[in-house]
């Protein structure tokens, strides 16, 4: 099995949700990418071995799993899905045949990609009383040597949702601004949404008191803002870190 490469204690691997700028500036500059594409639609494997080509030594990926593996079809993301939905129910982890070749999907593209971990965000409408869908996917799917993280919506109780990690060995991914906070968890999964509408720009301050938050922690920081270009620059020159061939062996199979 495959070991991922983990962040080292107080120097997380910094990126972006989404390349928002050109895929070799970005390489070039960040040391982590969320592919967003896989979560509406996986693209050809052979254009994940691209990017992976493309990327320098040390450069990590991570990737949202397939919607049709966590939202229901009435969905409004589905929007920007090009091909029609499986036959029977999709999302929630829904037993069958549609989560079963999502998650399969999902696999084949982190496969392509060499990520080390893969992202399940579950909507508003996937509330605690489906939690035994979630137990019965984490405990049985293939996870082929990828780490797994959950980002939770709605009504979760913070300590429910961080209790459900721990029993199912899922990464927590949150936002630390809308929590103010960090939980004890050997691995964080950060993404910071920029607030409503994502249109908060992160001041120094802000970024300060993040890396204070993160020292001595180990962490993937993924900003999801509108300038997330601009924050993850800031945030990585604050670190005193480089891109991922300037950081070469900063992170470790774990």
């Amino acid at each position: 099995m495959r070991l991922p490469r983990l962040p080292l204690p107080g120097r997380p691997l910094v990126g972006t949700c989404g390349f928002p700028r050109a895929r070799k500036q970005v390489f070039s500059a960040l040391s982590l990418v969320e592919v967003e594409q896989t979560f509406y639609e996986p693209p050809p494997s052979a254009t994940l071995e691209r990017w992976r080509q493309e990327a320098p030594p040390g450069f990590s990926f991570t990737l949202k799993a397939w919607q049709i593996l966590t939202h229901p079809a009435s969905s409004p993301t589905y929007k920007r899905t090009r091909s029609p939905l499986p036959e029977g129910e999709v999302g929630h982890f829904a037993p069958g045949p549609a989560t079963e070749m999502a998650w399969e999907r999902t696999l084949e593209a982190a496969r392509a990609l060499q990520a080390d971990l893969v992202l399940i965000q579950t909507p508003p409408s996937f509330g605690p009383e489906k939690a035994s869908r979630l137990k019965a996917f984490a405990l049985k799917a293939p996870r082929g040597g990828f780490l797994l993280a959950w980002e939770w919506r709605g009504r979760w109780d913070e300590a429910e949702a961080l209790a459900l990690c721990g029993e199912l060995e899922l990464v927590p991914a949150l936002d630390p601004f809308a929590r103010q906070g960090l939980p004890a968890a050997e691995l964080l999964y950060l993404r910071l949404h920029g607030g409503p509408g994502y249109r908060n720009r992160f001041t120094r301050e802000e970024l300060s008191w993040l890396a204070a938050q993160l020292e001595g922690r180990r962490a993937w920081v993924l900003f999801n803002n509108v300038s997330m270009w601009e924050d993850a620059l800031a945030f990585t020159e604050l670190l005193g870190g480089g891109s991922a061939g300037a950081r070469e062996g900063t992170a470790e199979g774990g």
